[in-house]
């Protein structure tokens, strides 16, 4: 009976040291559980608030990318309207300097003029005299420096009557020359670049 009693007693603590390991076992996997739960992420609440920041940060980038696109756009805008004055600007200008200098060679061409008539006007027998030469090579110097500057003389006599660059003040009769061609050169005309300073003054056969 004895023996029979321990082996009952003994199977009793056999089956609470069981049940005690199972409930140790069941409150470690509920630990477990518990951490990794917590390690997971945060609560549903925390989700919320991080979207809400999120959905903010965005917010501000967008506001940002559109400041720097309009930024980007008003910088293109300027160089734009820089480009167009400095084009404008050197336009106004070159049309300046032309003008000047148109106005400064039609304050010479009457000099021209009188030293050409100065020229014909010397006897042919003292063409060789150390004044007449003065004189041609000074003309000569004048003339250079023209055609250097673009100034050329206008073609006349033998071409056809051009209204664009000869001015026509009186009708000759001709053998020489077909009607409607230039038959003398009453005063020479010249260019500048591709404008006319001044026109020809020429007689054209009727």
């Amino acid at each position: 009976m004895a023996e029979e009693k321990d082996r009952a007693n003994e199977v009793e603590e056999e089956l609470e040291k069981g049940a005690q390991r199972e409930a140790e076992t069941a409150q470690e996997e509920s630990e477990s559980a518990a951490a990794e739960t917590a390690q997971e992420g945060p609560t549903p609440k925390e989700t919320k608030e991080d979207k809400k920041e999120k959905k903010k940060k965005d917010k501000k980038q967008d506001a940002l990318k559109e400041k720097i696109e309009e930024l980007e756009d008003r910088v293109k805008r300027q160089m734009a309207e820089f480009e167009n004055f400095r084009k404008r600007t050197e336009k106004e200008k070159t049309a300046m300097f032309e003008t000047g200098a148109k106005s400064v060679i039609e304050k010479i061409l009457p000099v021209v003029d009188n030293f050409e008539r100065g020229l014909a006007s010397i006897p042919e027998g003292e063409q060789e005299g150390a004044v007449a030469q003065g004189m041609q090579m000074i003309y000569k110097q004048l003339m250079t420096e023209l055609e250097n500057l673009d100034v050329k003389p206008i073609p006349a006599v033998g071409e056809e009557f051009n209204p664009e660059f000869h001015n026509a003040v009186m009708q000759v009769e001709s053998e020489e020359f077909e009607s409607g061609v230039v038959a003398q050169e009453l005063q020479k005309g010249y260019t500048y670049r591709e404008g006319v300073v001044r026109h020809s003054m020429v007689a054209v056969v009727q």
